[in-house]
């Protein structure tokens, strides 16, 4: 009995070779029929030598849905967004068109069309004002002890919790160190009065033991560390809550792996842990340049009399003195609106340079 197979057919483009090249063929034509996406991707990659690109370009797009059928298919979203839009046009961005008092010389019984413009006057004013200079150095200097000593503490905190075993123990850890921030900046400089005055416990545990009272809240040259320490206290808990968001979306699988290759507990965290918290980490710190020139005003207000305005005049108490108590609004106006234009200016360049270094930031540039 011969072994031979007979010669196929010749089809349209000619006779198929010797061999078992029909099965395959048959095979690879079987596959392509049950999966035309993938083989057409797989020829676009071959023909065109675009591989990925190609497989994508393929792949059919959505249409997009029309405004009227967008509106009419989440107006009750709509509808619910309607209130907080508001209250961010009204008291956010309405405000806004209030800055232009800082170009002119305005007083509370003119309005704004009958007030004189006069420019860029009052910028001017404030770059000679001496005690204007003084606000802006002691802002720089709390806002960027606030950013290198208070900025990683709720980082520091998050990988604390994280590591407790105990879900008990990590929900109570939880709930004392973020209670302090729905307190006021009343209750927090008075609680440090308790703890850190004169007659504080502190010092009522010196005097006892036959020292003598130190000044923690009254000494200017150390007020900056003074306000670090407050903001820690009060704010570190409820940043902690992001960095925490952050771990969770972490794979456990990259631990169990690290712990099998035999990497310790500091390996992991240099390794796994921190590169996955670095997005919301430069995101965070691009917000916190944004408002760096923003370091409070209530904490600063409720201690000036203690320390001195020397020590704790910033940019927006100065502007409160200047525009409100003084009646200098225009120049009140002109501080407030330099201090929004530096953190503008300071926000586009840190999300600029994060777009550098890989990171998304804020927001992304459309592509081009």
């Amino acid at each position: 009995m011969s072994t031979e197979r007979d010669p196929a057919p010749p089809g349209p483009a000619g006779p198929a070779p010797d061999g078992p090249a029909p099965a395959a063929g048959g095979a690879a034509a079987r596959q392509a029929a049950a999966a035309p996406g993938r083989g057409a991707a797989r020829g676009t990659g071959a023909a065109g030598g675009t591989g990925a690109a190609g497989a994508s370009a393929a792949l059919p797009r959505r249409p997009r849905a029309s405004l009227r059928t967008r509106l009419r298919r989440d107006w009750q979203m709509l509808l619910l967004m309607v209130p907080g839009a508001l209250c961010l046009l009204l008291f956010f961005y309405v405000p806004i068109l209030g800055n232009v008092i800082a170009f002119q010389d305005y007083q509370p019984y003119l309005t704004v069309w009958e007030a004189p413009f006069v420019g860029l006057q009052n910028f001017t004013d404030l770059v000679d004002d001496d005690r204007f200079g003084l606000a802006l150095r002691n802002t720089l200097v709390l806002a960027g002890l606030q950013l290198l000593l208070f900025f990683p503490l709720p980082i520091l905190l998050a990988l604390i919790v994280d590591s407790m075993m105990t879900p008990r123990l990590r929900r109570a850890f939880q709930s004392i160190v973020y209670l302090p921030h729905f307190l006021s900046w009343v209750l927090v400089i008075a609680l440090f009065h308790q703890v850190l005055g004169g007659a504080g416990f502190i010092n009522q545990m010196i005097v006892r033991s036959g020292g003598e009272a130190i000044g923690f809240m009254t000494n200017p040259d150390t007020f900056p560390l003074l306000v670090v320490l407050e903001v820690a206290w009060k704010d570190a808990g409820w940043g902690m809550i992001i960095f925490l968001a952050a771990l969770a979306a972490i794979d456990p699988a990259l631990y169990e792996s690290a712990a099998a290759d035999g990497a310790g507990r500091f390996r992991r965290i240099w390794h796994i842990t921190l590169p996955g918290m670095r997005p919301v980490i430069v995101l965070l710190l691009i917000l916190n340049l944004g408002s760096i020139l923003t370091v409070g005003f209530e904490q600063f207000i409720l201690q000036r009399d203690a320390v001195g305005a020397d020590a704790a005049e910033v940019l927006d108490t100065y502007a409160y003195y200047t525009g409100v108590i003084g009646g200098s609004w225009s120049m009140g106006a002109a501080a407030g609106l330099a201090k929004g234009v530096v953190g503008t200016v300071l926000i586009l360049a840190a999300n600029k340079i994060a777009h550098l270094l890989g990171e998304d930031g804020i927001y992304r540039g459309r592509p081009s």
